[in-house]
């Protein structure tokens, strides 16, 4: 175990689990630190139900392609707590932060908050401002960790830019039960007269909420479809802004959701002030990384369970939306080459499982459905089957990944054609499947 585990170990034991939005205790904490949030470099502020993650990544892809030197706050980790602290560096790409200096950081903010009532999530969100405060960079992008107004992140006082990725039902207990609301609450990271970005939104609802906010702000605002365009052409990517017409690659990460993810997270480096040269995007577009987000597993110990010559695809998304933009990925792929596909599937109870299916109903054979260990609030396989055959799949619960994909090779003919397998459907089950088969993120 490493340092860091046992002092964030050390807090799990102290805070509550969860989340308890409200800004007044990390603002506490931060004082007693000296403000480190009010010492940052210029701050790409993201928030989104879905596409968050990917806008992150594309934004680091770009900075570091221009020669920028940014630091990257992403959540939630896979396998290693280091994963959220990606620190910048002038002379090459940003690395993860390593073990000592994450310790003691986290030592230091334990100690500033003097064992007061505080959530585990905040103290980590001050230990980010306290490391991207004391490490130069020239630029600091910044995921939001739930919903906007209330996320520890959002002490930020004067964003470069902030960004609002698609709006979809997600944390409805916290966030409201209407995209209106969330859309509402992630409108919340929006500041005074600002600049912001708004990506794809497939609800017009959510988009006036986000448009009207902006208004009232005085916020400087640009919304996908309407002042920025990327769509494909020719197995290009052609991307349309006020300042002109890029023909680019099409981007390293798998989908065609990726197109509005890319275009939006381009828009924002350039409205938060940084050059972007074509040759820089360009490269951005064919390095960006962004783990277990459609990611082609590598060869490892799981893999090798898998009946010869498939493909293995790990994705963390776990909502409806995700379901979709997912489906469409593979159904993509079918188009190309023709797979049966099998689904490898674990879940919280937080999420809309039967939504989340819906949008397999005509691609999957078979949903194998499995328990998600890292987390309290995996839903039993038997209570997930179930919820995969109300969407029209069939579906067999197992007790692992390990078993399902053992259970895929058994039900292979010979001379079949190799299978296609997603595993997803939770961000904790994608990470487990990286560090179970030895190849987690770097």
């Amino acid at each position: 175990m490493s340092q860091a585990d046992i002092e964030i170990e050390k807090l799990m034991a102290l805070h509550p689990k969860g989340f308890d939005l409200s800004l007044d205790r990390i603002t506490r904490v931060l004082e007693v630190l000296g403000n480190p949030h009010l010492r940052m470099p210029p701050i790409i502020h993201i928030a989104g139900t879905n596409g968050k993650g990917s806008a992150t990544a594309y934004c680091r892809a770009l900075l570091e392609a221009q020669g920028i030197s940014a630091h990257i706050h992403s959540k939630p980790h896979l396998v290693n707590w280091h994963e959220r602290y990606r620190l910048g560096r002038t002379n090459g790409p940003g690395e993860l932060v390593d073990d000592e200096t994450l310790a003691d950081a986290i030592r230091r903010v334990a100690a500033a908050n003097g064992g007061q009532h505080i959530t585990v999530f905040e103290i980590l969100t001050a230990v980010m401002f306290l490391l991207f405060s004391e490490h130069p960079a020239d630029a600091a992008v910044v995921e939001v960790g739930l919903g906007g107004r209330f996320d520890a992140t959002n002490v930020i006082p004067n964003p470069a830019v902030t960004v609002i990725m698609p709006i979809s039902l997600d944390h409805i207990a916290y966030l409201g039960d209407t995209v209106e609301l969330i859309a509402a609450e992630k409108a919340g990271i929006m500041k005074r007269g600002r600049p912001c970005v708004i990506g794809f939104q497939g609800e017009d609802s959510a988009r006036d909420v986000l448009v009207s906010t902006a208004e009232r702000l005085g916020c400087p605002h640009v919304v996908f479809g309407q002042d920025f365009f990327a769509h494909e052409e020719f197995k290009r990517l052609v991307y349309q802004d006020e300042f002109g017409l890029l023909d680019l690659p099409l981007p390293r990460l798998l989908g065609r959701h990726q197109y509005g993810n890319a275009a939006a997270a381009i828009r924002a480096v350039k409205a938060a002030g940084f050059p972007l040269s074509e040759q820089a995007i360009e490269k951005a577009m064919l390095t960006v990384d962004w783990p277990a987000r459609m990611q082609k597993l590598p060869a490892g110990k799981l893999w090798e369970l898998a009946p010869e010559g498939a493909e293995i695809w790990i994705d963390g998304g776990h909502n409806p939306g995700a379901g979709v933009v997912v489906s469409e990925a593979l159904a993509d792929m079918e188009e190309r080459q023709s797979r049966p596909l099998f689904m490898i599937c674990g879940m919280v109870n937080t999420k809309d499982a039967t939504g989340y299916f819906r949008a397999f109903a005509d691609l999957a054979e078979t949903v194998f459905t499995v328990p998600v260990a890292e987390s309290d609030a995996s839903v039993d396989p038997v209570a997930l089957a179930t919820d995969a055959e109300a969407a029209g799949l069939s579906a067999r619960p197992c007790s692992s990944v390990a078993d399902a994909l053992r259970e895929i090779a058994g039900v292979m003919e010979p001379g079949e054609e190799p299978p296609r397998i997603l595993i997803g459907g939770s961000l904790y089950l994608a990470g487990s499947v990286l560090r179970d088969n030895g190849t987690p993120p770097r």
